[in-house]
């Protein structure tokens, strides 16, 4: 599948615009290509118990497993996420780690050293292969 990085960029600008965010003030959007072809969005979500706020990425992931989705397990391809300038945002730890969950080692991440497979973006991740292999 081929992967429009303009039209993911494009989305993840689009889901930052109603990013909830009154006490850091720094909206974020998420977009990633499935693999069933949709686009699914996400942005960061504050709380004023600020250790319960959601990223932008955990919104994506949400989307991915809502309505809409087939029966199947459903993989992300392609993400991008962006700050309040729609600039390039590199995801936080945490939210790698939930990537990399549902889209696993290929999954391409456009960073801001540009578009990299999250095994190079998290490499020697931990994933749902290790709780099987290692068990």
């Amino acid at each position: 599948m081929e992967i429009d990085w303009s039209a993911l960029r494009d989305a993840a600008r689009d889901a930052m615009k109603r990013a909830y965010c009154p006490y850091s003030g720094f909206p974020v959007g998420a977009a990633g290509l499935a693999a069933d072809g949709r686009i699914v969005t996400g942005c960061n979500v504050e709380n004023a118990a600020y250790g319960v706020a959601l990223c932008a990425e955990c919104g994506l992931v949400s989307a991915l497993h809502g309505p809409g989705r087939p029966a199947e397990n459903p993989r992300l391809l392609a993400v991008v996420v962006v700050d309040g300038h729609g600039t390039t945002l590199m995801p936080c730890g945490r939210c790698r780690q939930l990537l990399w969950e549902h889209g696993g080692a290929s999954m391409l991440l456009e960073t801001t050293k540009g578009i990299l497979p999250m095994s190079d973006v998290l490499p020697d991740a931990f994933g749902p292969d290790d709780l099987i292999e290692r068990a």
